[in-house]
């Protein structure tokens, strides 16, 4: 299966009682139907899938498979501590369509899951029992645990690893990554200052938290580079690295902002996450003025 292109690890609603609003997924998933991206991560990071009961990572599972439009690929976020907890969730998300499954390095049991055995445990484990195919998901800044490129080019020799979401943002694992897995193994970036140079080195595409509420600029990179046209890719590459260092800076709140500020729904996050400051909402404000759809 081919991963190409952006996905955006969609960002999940919540009305101001913090429960789920379904209504709010259709309508945001209904307006990136519209739009040339390549498909949808439900129950990612930028999901607050760490706050989500595995019941409602269920619903959101159902919801976005039946609003999606058909051409879109789903990825399921399913990543938990256990393996066995992994394998239940990611062959439930199989039964509702999801074409795969991305799984966050286990982290809590952090001297245990530094180790590349443990980490090739894990990984293999769940893959031997996965119906549906597992990339994986490298983000050193949250879990403290960083993949090595050595661990993750072994792990995709194992037949049901198709890939893997790196957002460390370190270019040169990147290019290891692109270099030393199997062929057709696929690499794609969860962090969007380094989209394009990415994208020059090998990588298929972006899971980018940004996409949620600049689609169309995260787009625009991934168009310029596949057509060759050097200027404009840099053009655009330049023009979303402020707002994509405001989304790493504040976080999903400010995404969240982001996707208001834009007609999506962001609305607030999941205590104990809180709305951005008004000083964080005005330079968000600024940031993504030339942003819009």
């Amino acid at each position: 299966m081919k991963l190409q292109g952006i996905f955006p690890p969609i960002a999940t609603p919540f009305d101001h009682a913090g429960n789920l609003y379904p209504v709010k997924v259709q309508h945001n998933v209904e307006k990136w139907n519209k739009t040339a991206l390549a498909g949808y991560v439900v129950c990612g990071s930028t999901g607050e899938d760490v706050y989500l009961s595995t019941e409602e990572k269920v619903t959101l599972f159902e919801l976005v498979a039946k609003h999606a439009a058909p051409e879109k690929v789903l990825i399921a976020g399913t990543g938990l501590e256990s393996v066995k907890e992994t394998i239940c969730l990611t062959n439930r998300a199989a039964e509702l369509g999801y074409k795969a499954a991305l799984l966050r390095t286990p982290s809590y049991y952090k001297n245990q899951m530094t180790q590349p055995s443990a980490q090739l445990t894990y990984y293999r484990a769940v893959a031997d029992q996965a119906r549906i195919p597992v990339l994986l998901y490298n983000w050193p800044q949250m879990t403290g645990i960083d993949l090595p490129a050595d661990t993750a080019a072994a792990l995709s020799e194992h037949p049901n690893i198709i890939g893997i979401k790196d957002s460390s943002g370190n270019l040169e694992k990147v290019m290891h990554l692109v270099r030393e897995a199997r062929e057709g193994f696929q690499v794609l970036v969860g962090s969007a200052p380094t989209l394009y140079p990415s994208l020059l080195m090998g990588a298929s595409g972006g899971i980018l938290a940004l996409a949620n509420a600049a689609p169309y600029a995260t787009i625009a990179i991934w168009e310029a580079y596949r057509t060759r046209e050097d200027e404009a890719a840099r053009d655009w590459q330049s023009r979303v690295g402020r707002a994509a260092a405001l989304t790493s800076k504040f976080g999903i709140p400010g995404i969240k902002h982001a996707m208001d500020l834009n007609g999506y729904y962001g609305g607030p996050p999941r205590l104990p996450l809180t709305v951005p400051p008004p000083e964080a909402k005005q330079a968000i404000e600024s940031a993504y003025r030339d942003l819009k759809g």
